[in-house]
């Protein structure tokens, strides 16, 4: 018997403008992708640019250096979550960085902020910003493709958590600034569901006590999640997927 199963059509994350009926000419880094894949001319791809919709589309000539496609289609499919979720992220070793950029955009965060601390083990300045910056945005490219979001989350520009605390805005009635900690009294399942999220996680050795006391100051409240330690790039994923689970589109 013929099996009628069929491998859903590859998704390609693209910088530029699409539109129904365009040629297009895609990046080396998703040419390299379908060369991968083996795909051949007349082969389906699904083609996204961050605008909230995807592109079928057909590829019509193949090449390392720039494949050629034809889009098909627009068509708008929202795989959002309705709780707005910003990560901000002690910077980690750049391995587990990668991994909570990975799944933090796989379980459907809609911002991410990284954020240098006193106690991060991880310093970045001048071309290794830029560079980190760019390898950051290919990890979260990826993770669209493969979980099927068509917006990316946005990805902050790396700042000192100090002065990123001390230019939070005033908290709003809809939000809630949580701040992870094994020494909360609270749990997640404690707090009062809010439409927006703000997550801060601390570094391995967590958070200097005037770290510590400006988080408070800014609006973050004290939440656990168990009774174990987590690590750093353990700890907002859990803390994502739970509240997807009690506030957004999981479960």
């Amino acid at each position: 018997m013929e099996s009628t199963f069929r491998r859903a059509a590859p998704r390609l994350y693209l910088t530029e403008n699409l539109s129904a009926g365009a040629e297009v000419r895609l990046s080396e880094r998703a040419s390299n992708h379908i060369a991968v894949l083996r795909l051949v001319e007349g082969d389906p791809i699904t083609l996204f640019n961050g605008d909230g919709a995807e592109y079928p589309a057909i590829l019509l000539r193949l090449s390392r250096q720039g494949s050629v496609a034809r889009v098909s289609a627009r068509l708008l499919v929202d795989r959002e979550s309705r709780l707005v979720i910003t990560l901000a992220q002690s910077l980690s070793a750049s391995d587990r960085m990668d991994v909570t950029l990975q799944k933090a955009t796989e379980l459907g965060v809609r911002a991410i902020q990284p954020l240098e601390s006193e106690r991060s083990v991880v310093r970045l300045s001048g071309e290794r910003v830029e560079k980190r910056m760019t390898h950051w945005r290919n990890v979260i490219a990826a993770a669209c493709e493969q979980c099927g979001r068509n917006l990316p989350p946005t990805l902050g520009r790396i700042e000192h958590l100090q002065e990123w605390l001390v230019a939070r805005p005033a908290l709003a009635h809809e939000e809630a600034r949580l701040l992870l900690s094994p020494e909360a009294d609270i749990g997640l399942s404690a707090m009062r569901r809010s439409e927006e999220v703000t997550l801060l996680v601390g570094p391995e050795g967590g958070l200097a006590p005037h770290e510590h006391a400006a988080a408070l100051k800014a609006g973050f409240v004290l939440v656990r999640l168990g009774p174990r330690v987590l690590r750093t790039e353990t700890a907002p994923l859990a803390a994502v997927a739970a509240l997807q689970t009690l506030w957004g589109d999981m479960g």
